[in-house]
């Protein structure tokens, strides 16, 4: 297939872009860097150096043959997104490109509106050039499980069947979202789901749990394919931060009691996912929704596995939550789509996490332990930048 990856120069648009082209798609890229510009005004940077994305398509046409266009371009601007739409001519769209950070969603009023617009806006104007161009690209858009909330009832895919008064119907499962990034994950589906239904576009939603891991088997090739390696306060995720923090010899942060439960997924099978829904694509009409993670687990419990799996002594601390989410809740999501199309699941082991303290150890010097605190507080209409500080 053709595929399109916007968001191509990201943390995972990246090595999806490897994934797919070594199993023989045709792959071009589109982005417009805003996510090295956002290191730039917190003040800090990837854990593992990343080359320029021309060296990074350089190296990849080196190793692999494989030659992967390059569109320089915001999807907030309508125009150019239809004339790079119309130029590639793509099967599939897969839709990375967007704001994914909850506490810079959090910030303050400018970085909310900075967040809603490049995100919601953004989707829209892919969803209009799919309609005016050719309305049987498919179009695969990472989402989040962080749209359902903490809903205390059993978590569908995408859907629910309703009974309501000895009535029955079919409708988008109820959505509580915790963060304004969070809520334009949630605008994005209901707009997706609405230009299938009205346009008849085809649509691959996948509700993706928190990502963890930097190499995948493409990234190991040479190092300027690796991709980003986050661990701070704004960007980084839970366990990647509490790798860091192992290394370094620091406690484990657990905000609040640690009773959050979340679905988390390794890197490695974020990319065999996107190639799973691309290459089995949702018929016209259909608004297709997968739970994309492999398995939960609370965060005191992914601390707790950090501190087993490290060589050495590494204490817990608890610190107040600057999130306004329940701290113990019921959590069970369903997730049997994608291993109904083959997913083959990587789950959390010693080995895995292994891994990651490798990497951690490689590039610790290049760690701002400053940058890992939170001070993002939700309750708050402005924070400072903290790596800036």
């Amino acid at each position: 297939m053709r595929i399109l990856i916007l968001g191509g120069d990201g943390y995972l648009g990246w090595p999806t872009a490897l994934h797919l082209s070594v199993r023989g798609h045709d792959v071009a890229l589109v982005d417009n860097f805003v996510r090295r510009d956002w290191d730039q005004e917190l003040g800090v940077e990837s854990l593992v150096p990343i080359a320029s994305l021309e060296e990074r398509v350089r190296t990849w046409a080196t190793v692999s043959g494989k030659e992967m266009p390059v569109y320089i371009g915001d999807l907030c601007d309508g125009d150019l997104v239809d004339q790079i739409v119309r130029d590639y001519d793509p099967d599939t769209i897969v839709h990375y490109a967007e704001q994914s950070s909850a506490p810079y969603s959090m910030l303050d009023r400018r970085h909310a509106v900075a967040t809603q617009m490049n995100n919601v806006v953004g989707t829209l104007n892919v969803l209009y050039a799919i309609a005016a161009h050719n309305r049987d690209i498919h179009l695969v858009k990472l989402g989040t499980m962080g749209e359902y909330g903490t809903p205390n009832v059993d978590i569908e895919e995408g859907w629910l069947d309703l009974t309501h008064r000895g009535r029955q119907d079919r409708v988008l499962f109820p959505k509580r979202p915790g963060s304004f990034y969070h809520l334009s994950k949630v605008h994005d589906s209901h707009n997706i789901e609405f230009a299938c239904r009205i346009w008849g576009l085809r649509a691959t939603d996948l509700n993706q749990g928190v990502v963890y891991g930097q190499e995948t088997e493409e990234t190991r090739l040479h190092p300027a394919l690796a991709t980003r390696f986050d661990y701070d306060g704004i960007f980084g995720t839970v366990l990647n931060r509490f790798t860091i923090q192992a290394v370094l010899g620091h406690p484990l942060t657990v905000y609040g009691q640690g009773g959050q439960t979340r679905g988390i997924i390794n890197i490695v099978d974020t990319v065999q996912c996107i190639r799973l829904a691309a290459e089995s694509p949702a018929i016209a009409g259909e608004f297709r929704v997968f739970n994309q993670f492999t398995e939960q687990m609370s965060v005191r419990q992914i601390a707790e596995t950090v501190s087993a799996a490290y060589p050495g002594d590494v204490s817990i601390e608890q610190v107040e939550n600057p999130r306004v989410e329940a701290e113990s809740h019921y959590y069970r999501a369903a997730h049997t789509g994608l291993l109904d199309l083959g997913l083959v699941p990587h789950l959390l082991s010693d080995t895995l996490i292994d891994s990651l303290f490798r990497i951690a150890e490689r590039h610790k010097e290049r760690v701002s332990p400053e940058a890992i605190r939170p001070t993002v507080h939700w309750r708050a209409t402005a924070n400072a930048l903290a790596g800036a500080q």
